[in-house]
């Protein structure tokens, strides 16, 4: 899977960021810790601006911006042949940004994106408000790789958009096991409860949490 089968399976946008806020929420819970996630949403990343993002602590990371002219998205596999950093100086993979309109021009030099003033990105992809789908530049992808930019692995959970991949995923990554039950309640963006939070980490007071995924932008509270 490339960003080109991504774009083709991503929901609309406000199912995308309710995904995003779900996921940022979870990780709150769960990790009963608020800095230094794995997923974060951020509701006031900039002016009209909210962000999404994944940082996975090993060198793989994205963003998904969501503004009024629609959202912008890009991430980086650090094993992918498509990153900028290559022997031959810093450039972007050839038609990665191809056809990106100018409301989002100004994120493939945003400096929290970049790294020496190029786009950190393996793989792009962008939907304006009136647009009907999401889209990508026209990239040619490198042979003999299943997921030449790592898109199929760092957007696997959006595209998938279920509380039972969540749950496969968070029991892998936190090595205990969790109530999909629980897990389905904040999926579904419903008010966060003392026996929610119980269920997902025992000990963890809903007053502690609370504030955290109020400024993680979930409306359940």
């Amino acid at each position: 899977m490339t960003i080109h089968d991504v774009t083709r399976e991503l929901p609309d946008i406000e199912t995308l960021r309710d995904r995003c806020r779900a996921m940022a929420a979870l990780e709150l819970v769960i990790s009963g810790e608020e800095d230094d996630g794995y997923f974060s949403y951020d509701p006031q990343w900039g002016p009209g601006e909210e962000a999404a993002l994944m940082d996975n602590g090993s060198g793989d990371d994205y963003a998904i911006v969501f503004t009024a002219d629609g959202v912008f998205g890009h991430g980086f596999d650090h094993e992918s042949v498509m990153g900028p950093w290559g022997a031959d100086g810093t450039t972007l993979w050839p038609g990665l940004t191809d056809g990106i309109p100018e409301a989002f021009r100004p994120y493939l030099t945003e400096p929290a994106f970049c790294v020496d003033g190029v786009l950190n990105a393996t793989a792009v992809f962008w939907r304006e408000s009136a647009d009907a789908r999401w889209r990508a530049g026209k990239v040619e992808f490198p042979e003999g790789k299943s997921d030449p930019d790592g898109a199929d692995y760092l957007f696997e959970l959006l595209v998938a958009g279920t509380p039972e991949a969540y749950r496969d995923f968070a029991e892998d990554y936190y090595e205990t096991d969790l109530p999909l039950e629980a897990i389905r309640h904040v999926w579904e963006l419903r008010p966060l409860t003392q026996a929610v939070v119980d269920a997902l980490n025992p000990g963890l007071p809903l007053a502690a949490v609370e504030p955290w995924v109020v400024r993680a932008g979930y409306p359940g509270v």
